[in-house]
């Protein structure tokens, strides 16, 4: 059996982050990372993508972005090397290719089984991030009908069927598959829920350099009206594209790409698609037009043109036969839920999800980072999980402290 002080279970971001600032505090710890560093970048996204925010967010401790190119999109391959090149100047002790099987709590701290063999330590942080494993709805009843895929899965244009695609859901994913899916040619339906429009730029300014600006980004959690309605907001519909064009419903529209509501329900090889594309819309819009004001409000001057509307078709699809050929590919957008039951039951609450106020569980020596609004607003982005890392570190510190206290 091997022990450290701190194991940290995941490799990306957030757990190199925190490496760094417990490796800067001298507190002994192990990175255990399932894959290789920086793995869902790798394995679990299309070939073109880029970060959505831009590289002068992206910061992680200790390596501030010192490139020329502070307000472009660094693409995922860059990233990565950028994770690698963190951890060989950190000396992060990273052991890749470990998968965490259960981590229980006992007397003196935790014992993890892994598949390289048992580890025990005194404190444990799940890094393991917000999207850990796809979503995908009705999957079982596509058998025998068109291709159907997570986004996560999907790398090109190329690589899917000939044919008519369909793409469930309009967050960022979403709309970023659907927008290179249609300049390639292929017909494209978008099955559209809530969602977030925002413009790229506003006021010649990164829409983050206005959230940043304005504090909402490190909007702490208990500055938030409704936290748990905030953690279900939809990602923003955004991509990073090296010309800064807005990608979103009104933009895909002037592609061609056809619009309908959610996915309400398969069955007999058919989908069926709910009425409230409109009010879906409505809402989005309405949300876009408060925030950009605030934007204006803030900045003062004269306030900018509006943006350009989505369009409600006049006839939309209500069902759609899986069987005449027309969609030979289904891509599900529709995002990650986390499966926990490897950890420490009593860390987990009602819902499956690790219970915890700002990254502390109930369960001692056991802390979360990296998750959706774990602390603040942007604890789920890259630069945000590295300022949580700072204050999860101290907190592992104090709890090491009082454990060799009472030792002693």
């Amino acid at each position: 059996m091997r022990h450290a002080d701190v194991v940290i279970i995941g490799g990306g971001q957030a757990g190199l982050a925190l490496s760094h600032c417990l490796g800067r505090a001298g507190i002994d710890h192990v990175v255990l990372e399932r894959g290789r560093i920086g793995e869902r970048w790798r394995s679990q996204s299309w070939r073109s993508l880029r970060l959505l925010t831009p590289n002068w967010l992206n910061a992680l401790p200790g390596s501030p972005y010192a490139g020329g190119d502070p307000d472009g999109f660094m693409d995922k391959s860059a990233f990565v090397t950028t994770l690698e090149a963190y951890v060989g100047r950190w000396q992060a002790p990273v052991e890749c290719c470990v998968e965490v099987l259960s981590c229980r709590r006992t007397g003196n701290g935790f014992m993890l089984d892994t598949s390289a063999g048992a580890w025990s330590a005194k404190a444990v942080v799940v890094a393991t991030g917000h999207c850990d494993r796809p979503m995908i709805p009705f999957v079982s009843r596509t058998i025998g009908g068109p291709l159907a895929l997570h986004a996560s899965q999907y790398r090109s244009p190329g690589e899917l069927p000939p044919g008519g695609v369909l793409i469930v859901g309009a967050s960022s994913s979403g709309v970023q598959i659907a927008d290179e899916l249609a300049r390639a040619g292929r017909r494209v339906m978008l099955s559209v829920g809530k969602h977030t429009r925002l413009p790229r730029l506003w006021r010649g300014k990164d829409i983050f350099f206005w959230l940043c600006q304005m504090g909402l980004m490190a909007q702490p959690l208990d500055a938030l009206a409704n936290p748990e309605s905030a953690r279900r907001q939809p990602s923003l519909q955004l991509a990073g594209r090296p010309d800064k064009a807005d990608v979103d419903l009104a933009t895909l529209q002037a592609l061609g790409v056809e619009l309908t509501g959610r996915v309400r329900g398969m069955a007999n090889r058919e989908i069926a698609f709910a009425d409230d594309l409109a009010a879906n819309v409505a809402a989005a819009e309405a949300k876009q037009a408060r925030l950009l004001a605030e934007i204006d409000r803030f900045a003062g001057a004269a306030r900018p043109g509006r943006r350009e509307p989505v369009a409600i078709p006049s006839a939309q699809p209500r069902r759609l036969l899986l069987t005449d050929g027309s969609i030979r590919t289904i891509i599900w957008a529709t995002g990650y839920t986390r499966s926990l039951d490897w950890l420490e039951p009593s860390a987990l609450g009602p819902d499956g999800e690790l219970a915890h106020q700002g990254g502390v569980t109930s369960v001692p020596g056991l802390y979360a980072l990296g998750f959706r609004f774990l602390r603040k607003r942007d604890s789920n982005f890259i630069g945000g999980a590295g300022t949580d890392a700072q204050a999860i570190a101290a907190e592992v510190s104090r709890y090491l402290d009082r454990k060799g206290r009472q030792a002693a």
